[in-house]
C-alpha cells in the first residue's frame, strides 16, 4: 500500500542546467550547507510525454506537471509512488503517463529487473536511464535551494533549483540569488536534451 498522496502540498520549483552558474553559485555557497544527499535512479523518458516518472530506492514515482505560473514556476504533483514489483493493473496505470499502448502482460507481477527487459525496452518511444545525483542542499530566504552534480547515461551535467510551496519565496531567491538570466528547465526536459531525445 503506498503513501497517501493527496496529503503531499506540491512545491513550486525553478530550475535550470548547465556546467556553472558565476556569481549565483558563489552567492548560493557563501550559505551553510544543510545537507549532502547521494541517490541512484532510473529515469524512464518517453518520446510521448513530459511527465516526471523515476524508479528510486525500488519505488515507481510519477509526479506530473500541475501548474505553472506567470514567471514560469512549474508545480510537480506526486501521483503514483508504489514498490517493486508491480502487478500488472499497477503497471497499466504507468502506462498511461507514458501516453504510449499499454502492453500486453505474460504475467500478473513484474519485479523491478522484469519491468525494464520485458516492458520498458522492447517499446522504441521509452528510454530508461541511469541516473546518479549528488545534492549539495542549502536554506535560503525559507526555500530549500540545492546544487547538484547529475551524471545521465553516462554524460555530465550540473543543476541548481529552488523550490518552496510558496511561489513568491522562490521567484524572490531566485532574483536574489542572480539567477533571472538562465533558461527554467526542468529535469525531464534536460535529460532528454542530454541523452539526444529532444523535447
Amino acid at each position: 500500500m503506498g503513501e497517501d498522496l493527496s496529503k503531499i502540498i506540491p512545491r513550486w520549483e525553478w530550475r535550470t542546467f548547465g556546467d556553472s552558474f558565476g556569481e549565483a553559485e558563489d552567492k548560493i555557497k557563501s550559505n551553510e550547507m544543510k545537507t549532502e544527499k547521494r541517490s541512484s535512479e532510473v529515469y524512464i523518458l518517453s518520446t510521448e510525454s513530459m511527465q516526471n516518472t523515476k524508479i528510486r530506492d525500488g519505488l515507481m514515482d510519477i509526479k506530473v506537471l500541475q501548474n505553472v505560473n506567470e514567471d514560469g514556476l512549474e508545480q510537480w504533483r506526486p501521483v503514483f509512488k508504489e514498490a517493486f514489483p508491480l502487478k500488472k493493473e499497477q503497471i497499466a496505470e504507468v502506462f498511461k503517463f507514458f501516453q504510449v499502448d499499454v502492453p500486453e502482460f505474460k504475467k500478473d507481477v513484474y519485479s523491478f529487473e522484469e519491468f525494464l527487459e520485458e516492458l520498458i525496452k522492447p517499446c522504441d518511444k521509452l528510454k530508461a536511464i541511469d541516473v546518479t545525483k549528488v545534492r549539495h542542499i542549502y536554506n535560503i530566504n525559507e526555500c530549500i535551494v540545492e546544487i547538484a552534480e547529475v551524471t545521465g547515461d553516462g554524460k555530465s551535467t550540473r543543476t541548481v533549483a529552488v523550490e518552496q510551496e510558496d511561489p513568491k519565496k522562490v521567484i524572490e531567491t531566485v532574483e536574489q540569488l542572480g539567477l533571472k538570466g538562465f533558461e527554467n528547465v526542468n529535469y525531464i526536459k534536460a535529460l532528454k536534451r542530454l541523452v539526444g531525445m529532444e523535447a
